[in-house]
């Protein structure tokens, strides 16, 4: 059992669990409170940068910390939110640079979002995500066909449907026993 608990991968997966969902969480509200007053977000941060579409870049920004933020949290499609955030937070320092120089104390947190961000779209979410169960069911329903498609081969038809209706009735619980429930020591 401890020797299960100090493995890197479940210290790697547990430590990945903690950043997506601290980075996150502290970021999602910076999306709010642009959401809360748009055009002074635009008027302070997106037209000082001359850039078009002002308000309309304004809601993307929002949007991607918001969105990104949950799925970061959720562990779903969470290379796509690190990015969104990457994306968005890389403006920022840009702006950061732009309008004061290179101030440290401006940059700091705009710089850790960055590499929390940046950390977990290299990565990935680990095996504590929505991402990892889905790949794990898109996984075992890709061998669950590779069995089915060898059995076809060696058995005649009569056999097949037998072997077909008991492969279905598992589904789920064959699923929950060979990646969830199972003994992780190995």
């Amino acid at each position: 059992m401890l020797s299960t608990i100090l493995t890197k991968s479940f210290s790697k997966d547990t430590a990945l669990l903690i950043l997506r969902v601290i980075t996150g969480t502290v970021l999602i509200h910076h999306g709010f409170e642009k959401l809360a007053n748009i055009e002074n977000f635009a008027d302070a941060f997106v037209r000082p940068l001359h850039l078009p579409f002002p308000i309309f870049l304004s809601y993307i920004a929002a949007f991607s910390e918001i969105g990104g933020s949950w799925l970061l949290i959720l562990g779903l499609a969470t290379r796509f939110g690190a990015l969104a955030i990457v994306g968005t937070i890389s403006v920022a320092i840009y702006h950061a640079l732009v309008t004061s120089g290179f101030n440290i104390f401006l940059l700091e947190l705009l710089l850790l979002y960055f590499a929390s961000a940046t950390s977990i779209a290299l990565i990935g979410p680990g095996d504590f995500s929505i991402d990892e169960v889905i790949i794990r069911v898109l996984r075992s329903e890709s061998d669950a066909e590779d069995i089915q498609e060898s059995i076809k081969t060696k058995t005649n038809t009569g056999k097949l449907t037998s072997q077909d209706d008991s492969t279905n009735k598992g589904g789920i619980f064959q699923f929950l026993q060979a990646n969830l429930l199972s003994d992780t020591s190995n």
